[in-house]
Formats: C-alpha cells, structure tokens, sequence
C-alpha cells in the first residue's frame, strides 16, 4: 500500500485509497476480494497476495512500453 501512496504523490495522475474489506463487503464482493491484499488498477483487480514493489512496477509499466 505504501508504494501506491508514493505514486500518488509523485504523479498527478495516480490515486491510491485502502480499503478495509471487513468493514466494506459489498464494495469487497464487487471487486471479487477473497485475500488480501488484492491490488485494483483502473477498477480491475489485478493481483492477489503480497506483490513485491519491483514486480508491481515492472508489471503496472510493462504495457506502456510494449
């Protein structure tokens, strides 16, 4: 989570916000979260599970560059 809060604060563009599912079911079911942590890009999810900040960079930039 803390790697999404750099990111908002380094681009205008990026927004980052946690959500604790416990407390948000119906947002946790609408984003299909069954672990966590579950990481959303765009609305998406992405990724299940801890993600290394490196292997999240590389993966959330991968596309630009293709």
């Amino acid at each position: 989570m803390l790697l999404a809060y750099r990111c908002a604060l380094a681009a205008p563009l990026v927004s980052a916000a946690a959500i604790e599912a416990t407390e948000f079911p119906a947002l946790a079911d609408q984003k299909d979260v069954w672990a966590v942590p579950k990481i959303v890009v765009d609305g998406v999810p992405q990724y299940e599970g801890a993600v290394h900040e490196r292997v999240f960079v590389q993966r959330l930039v991968a596309p630009v560059f293709e």
